[in-house]
Order: structure tokens, then C-alpha cells, then sequence
């Protein structure tokens, strides 16, 4: 990890910087990224520093980590919390809401984190290059407890703050001193309530703090941007979409296909351009329940490979699979050659697996992006996506679209992925070009503009 000291120096505003032509600091939250499993929304924070580090920016880590004792020991307790997050008697408030009132009311101050020696090679995968590491325990369910019971957003403060900082996600907590951004990425809970666990109330709430809060909102499609104006009526020069970058390895793609493919059949016993393959949580909005459907109605030799952690919701969505104390049944031994589950892999595995599948199938009901679809397009794999939401704008004519709500649709989608050699060659040729709208460069130009516009807002 590339982590520095902070010299704060009184009287030295280390914020001032114009972007475009001097480094700006921006501070990013660790929100996501502490949690044990990737989430879409860590990839997002993963490749916004790696992004903001290229452009010659610093990058601040603000995080929620319990690392409160003595500063020599601080960067040792934080990636010990950072690998198991401790117990603690937080209930489902946040913590004893007398506590918590009176603490968010005085304001959190986060502590630097200073590099003490750790081997975060472990972390390569998870945690990106910060210039600083900055700590606030327990913050941020802390902040959402303290704003369920105050409708308010935590002041948090840190010495000398950064020019900006970055939320990658609507979370109640300010920076003060800073010019705060937002990234909302979708609108699911107001678009598909039924596909999210969120108090719909609660999240409309907070999506107007964040509006209120932000010197400019940030998200990731014209699909979710125009949601965004529409259901809360903001000023659309107020939302900026960046689209966003998928955080591929360089080597990997440089990799030989077939050193890729031969490391996967050595895995798995799976064949390049023998599988099909789906990723993801296991949650109502990704439709994994009809997709199953579509795939058993069909008696493919090809199998479905799934790589997803079970969420909210999701024995629904497997009905059609057996349980897991069902193993010895005829009914799983007709399916276990059909359909492979897989809970989890790490992201160069899986990777390599989307790179041998004959298609990506992602017949999700709502994405405000679609990083997979991007991701197997850019390693010119074939892709089945859903015609609905951001989908079609981030696949364009490089993907075969099918109504996710219709069984036989995503059947047929399945059939012609399966048969049509010739189809899925045009597919892969289409998909390097079509995710090249959403190139490394091209993010840059677009937070450019993003960070232009903050610096010149004016509370």
C-alpha cells in the first residue's frame, strides 16, 4: 500500500488545488470496501482511486474501522478489523441511541491511519492504493442509526480535509471542510421496491440529504441519472454520470486465452467455450430464479456455471435447485451435471472463468450499470442481457437483449448463445468496441468534468 505521512503544518491549506492542471485531494470512503465480500460497489471504489491516482490526484480512505488506542498500533488494528470485522454490541440502531445521539451531535473525528509496517499484500485484491488512511469507529452505522432517529447527516471531521470527498455511496455523513459528492448508482428501492430489503422512506429520505449535502451528485448511467431527476426532482446540471470502468488487471488481459482456459479446465474441469456462466448476488432484482427456469426447460448439454453468494431473499430464487441437505437425491443427480454452484471466488478466478464461457447470461430486472455485461464484453465474451434499465444503453448492439420477465424469451436467448457459433462470433467481435465507450480514458474525461464542476460549486 502506498501511504504517506500528513504534514499538518497550521496555517497550510493542503486543499487548494484547481483540477486539470494541479493535484486535487480527494478523500474516498471505505464504506464498501471493508465489507468481507466484494460488492459491485467496491469494484466502483477499487477503480475510482486506481482512476484518481493515474490522473496525478492524492486519495484520502476515510473508513469505519475500530482502530482507537495508540498510534503505533493503528495500521496493525485496521487491517486486523479490516480481515474480521469484530464483534461488537452495536444493536439494530447502530449502537445505545443515547450514545449515539450524543456522539454524532459533538461530530466523529477520523484518525490517521500511518503505515506501521504491514504486509497488505493480502489486501491486493481488495484494497486500493490510498495516499492516507483515515478511521472513524464504527461510523457508519453509527450515521445510519443517528439519522433514522434525527432525519440528520454526521458532521465528520478530520485535520486538514481534503478539497473533495467522494462517497461512493449515499451514506448521512458530511465532511466538513470539503466539497461532499454522492454517487448514486440506481434507484432500485423506488423503481423495484419489491427486489430490496430498504425502509423506502428511509432511502428517499437520504437520497434527498445527499442532494441537499452535495456539491454535485455522481452516477453511473443516463438511465440512472434521468431516474434521479425525475423521482426528486433536482436540477439535472446537479447530476453528473461518469459511466464507470471495470477494474481488469492489465496482465489478465494480456493473458493467453488459452493459458487462461487451461487453468480453468485444471480448476473446474470445465472447457473453454463450454459453459455458460452467471455472477452475481443471489437477490430478487438479479432474476436468477427465471434464468434457472429458462436453462432446465431447455436440456442443453451445456452447463450453467453460478458464482453467487446467497442475499435477501434468495431460496425463492434457487426453488428449482435442490437443498443442501438434499445432496443424495435422484432430482440432484440430474442436476449436478447440468448446473454448478459456486459461492465465491476470487476475482482473478473469476475473471478467467467469465473468459471461458461461451456467453455471460445476465437477464437482471434492474442495474444501474451492469458491470458484468461490461466486463465479458470487454474480454469479448458473448452476452445475454436483459432489455430494461441501463442495460441496453451500456450493451448497445453488442449483446443479445431479451425481456427478463418472459421464461421462454430468456429460453430462446439461451438456445441461439448455445447453437449459433456464428452469432456469437459477431457478439465477441462487437463487445471490445462497444466497452471501449466506457474506456479508462474516457472515465477520466468524464471525472474531470465531475471534479471541475464541484470545485467551482458555491454553497
Amino acid at each position: 500500500m502506498r501511504c504517506v505521512g500528513l504534514d499538518l503544518r497550521v496555517g497550510e491549506n493542503l486543499s487548494i488545488f484547481k483540477t486539470g492542471t494541479q493535484r486535487l485531494r480527494i478523500g474516498i470512503d471505505g464504506y464498501n470496501l471493508a465489507m468481507p465480500w466484494g460488492t459491485g460497489i467496491a469494484s466502483y471504489g477499487r477503480s475510482l482511486v486506481e482512476t484518481l491516482t493515474a490522473m496525478g490526484h492524492e486519495t484520502d480512505g476515510i473508513f469505519g474501522l475500530d482502530v482507537a488506542g495508540p498510534v503505533q498500533e493503528r495500521e496493525a488494528l485496521f487491517y486486523d478489523r479490516l480481515a474480521r470485522p469484530p464483534k461488537h454490541t452495536i444493536n439494530k440502531f447502530g449502537i445505545r441511541r443515547a450514545t449515539t445521539i450524543a456522539r454524532m451531535l459533538r461530530g466523529p473525528v477520523a484518525q490517521l491511519v500511518p503505515p506501521g509496517g504491514v504486509d497488505t499484500r493480502p489486501f491486493a485484491e481488495r484494497m486500493p492504493r490510498f495516499d492516507r488512511l483515515w478511521s472513524s469507529p464504527f461510523l457508519f452505522e453509527r450515521a445510519h442509526a443517528y439519522f433514522r432517529t434525527t432525519r440528520q447527516f454526521v458532521r465528520l471531521r478530520i485535520p486538514q480535509p481534503p478539497a473533495i470527498m467522494h462517497w461512493t455511496y449515499p451514506v448521512p455523513v458530511v465532511l466538513e471542510g470539503a466539497r461532499n459528492i454522492y454517487t448514486i448508482h440506481d434507484v432500485v428501492p423506488l423503481r423495484l421496491p419489491s427486489a430490496t430489503l430498504d425502509d423506502k422512506r428511509q432511502f428517499r429520505a437520504l437520497v434527498q440529504g445527499c442532494i441537499k449535502h452535495a456539491a454535485q451528485l455522481c452516477t453511473v448511467s443516463e438511465t440512472s441519472r434521468r431516474d434521479i431527476v425525475d423521482l426528486f426532482d433536482v436540477n439535472p446540471d446537479h447530476v453528473s454520470n461518469t459511466y464507470q470502468i471495470s477494474p481488469i488487471d492489465d496482465g489478465l488481459l494480456a493473458e493467453n486465452p488459452a493459458e487462461s482456459a487451461r487453468l480453468i479446465e485444471a480448476l473446474f474441469g470445465l472447457k473453454r467455450d463450454g459453459y455458460f456462466l452467471f455472477y452475481g448476488a443471489i437477490e430478487p432484482k438479479k432474476n436468477l430464479g427465471r434464468l434457472i427456469e429458462a436453462y432446465l426447460s431447455l436440456e442443453l448439454d451445456t452447463p450453467l456455471v453460478i458464482v453467487a453468494g446467497r442475499s435477501w431473499q434468495s431460496q425463492p430464487e434457487l426453488v428449482l435447485l435442490p437443498r443442501p441437505d438434499d445432496l443424495a437425491s435422484p432430482r440432484h443427480a440430474h442436476l449436478e451435471r447440468r448446473i454448478i454452484q459456486i459461492d465465491y471466488l476470487p476475482r482473478h478466478l473469476l475473471l478467467r472463468l467469465l473468459r471461458g464461457a461461451r456467453a455471460l447470461t445476465f437477464p437482471s430486472l434492474y442495474e444501474g450499470f451492469g458491470l458484468p455485461a461490461n466486463e465479458a464484453m470487454l474480454l469479448g465474451v458473448p452476452v445475454l442481457a436483459a432489455d430494461t434499465a441501463s442495460l441496453p444503453e451500456i450493451a448497445g448492439d453488442a449483446a443479445l437483449l431479451v425481456d427478463p420477465y418472459d421464461v421462454s424469451a430468456i429460453a430462446s436467448g439461451l438456445r441461439k448463445l448455445d447453437t449459433d457459433a456464428g452469432l456469437r462470433a459477431e457478439l465477441a467481435k462487437r463487445g471490445p468496441v462497444q466497452a471501449q465507450r466506457f474506456s479508462p480514458a474516457r472515465y477520466k474525461m468524464h471525472l474531470a468534468d465531475l471534479y471541475d464542476r464541484t470545485m467551482s460549486h458555491t454553497a
